[in-house]
């Protein structure tokens, strides 16, 4: 018997946006295809669509972000929903009220979808599971366990460039083990159908058994690992980790991991550059590389939008309009 996925509601549309693991190729289709219709709302003199009008929308960001927290803002925005934003440090959160009391108190209010960011994994399903039948929950990272709209904005990105994932090769390098964003890209690409998914990382900053766990192929060479791929995604390496059992000083890390063009040069010649920032320049890549003509890391925060506003519309805007007229509505 198969357990029903409690993201999405019994018609089988996306009623959460938790994890990308579990989801069918279908729907992460559907998001990305979505995304594409999304992308000329910021080209209009008015850049907003009416499909989230009339609905509430709170931001609940538990731990530190620019880039995710803003492209939810302006994504909401642009789908015309009320926006309210949570500022943690003084909410009674921090005054001791418990996560439930938060969530329940802000239904109170009427709102329909909290985007949550979380240092604890399993926080947004935890949240999910316990919020009221008409709220919907979409996970902006908890904890090293999911980013899955980072994931699919990664998926868009790939896809505008290398619309076949069938003959993809793709590198993820970095801190693969502590890093929310990898598990998220790693499950993405498995579903999209990629033809080989490497992890290139020191031995300390792997899963045990990643091989065999995420069906990838582990490489301790950069030069060796990006040899002949066509997307390389560079991992944001944490301070923290420096100085410490996993990782050596900032500059021995770049000398051995940071990518530069001549380790690039290894790529086929047409390979992207993907990060999902924010860039330690001169720890994961050079400047030559970041801002080079391969890079696509502002695309990436561009279709950031694009793709949450495909996530959050098909969660709690549109999904009572047939695919006809959805499509009708998002071309005008």
């Amino acid at each position: 018997m198969n357990t029903p996925n409690p993201q999405l509601d019994a018609q089988g549309h996306l009623k959460h946006f938790l994890t990308i693991e579990g989801l069918s190729r279908e729907l992460l289709t559907e998001i990305l295809d979505r995304a594409e219709g999304f992308l000329g709302v910021a080209q209009q003199a008015v850049k907003k669509v009416p499909l989230c009008r009339g609905k509430v929308v709170a931001n609940l960001f538990f731990e530190n972000s620019t880039r995710t927290r803003t492209t939810f803002e302006l994504a909401a925005k642009r789908l015309s929903a009320d926006v309210l934003n949570l500022n943690i440090s003084t909410s009674a959160t921090a005054k001791g009220e418990t996560l439930l009391d938060t969530l329940h108190n802000l239904e109170a209010m009427h709102v329909d979808m909290f985007v949550v960011r979380h240092a604890t994994s399993g926080a947004a399903h935890f949240i999910a599971a316990h919020a009221d039948p008409h709220v919907s929950i979409i996970n902006a990272g908890d904890g090293r366990h999911s980013h899955p709209t980072q994931g699919m904005l990664d998926m868009f990105t790939i896809r505008r460039h290398k619309p076949d994932f069938a003959n993809l090769r793709v590198a993820i390098v970095g801190d693969i083990l502590h890093s929310r964003v990898a598990r998220s890209q790693i499950h993405a690409l498995t579903t999209l159908g990629v033809a080989e998914i490497r992890v290139i990382a020191p031995r300390t900053l792997l899963p045990n058994q990643v091989e065999e766990a995420f069906g990838v192929r582990a490489f301790h060479d950069l030069s060796e690992g990006v040899r002949d791929v066509d997307v390389v995604i560079m991992l944001r390496i944490q301070r923290e980790r420096m100085n410490s059992a996993l990782l050596p000083s900032e500059h021995e890390y770049f000398h051995l991991f940071g990518l530069t063009e001549k380790r690039l040069s290894g790529a086929r010649p047409d390979a992207i550059v993907m990060h999902p920032g924010p860039i330690n320049r001169g720890v994961e890549m050079d400047s030559q590389v970041a801002d080079g003509p391969r890079s696509v890391i502002l695309e990436q925060v561009t279709n950031g939008i694009a793709v949450r506003m495909a996530v959050m519309s098909m969660c709690i805007g549109t999904q009572n309009l047939n695919s006809q007229g959805r499509d009708e509505f998002l071309n005008g």
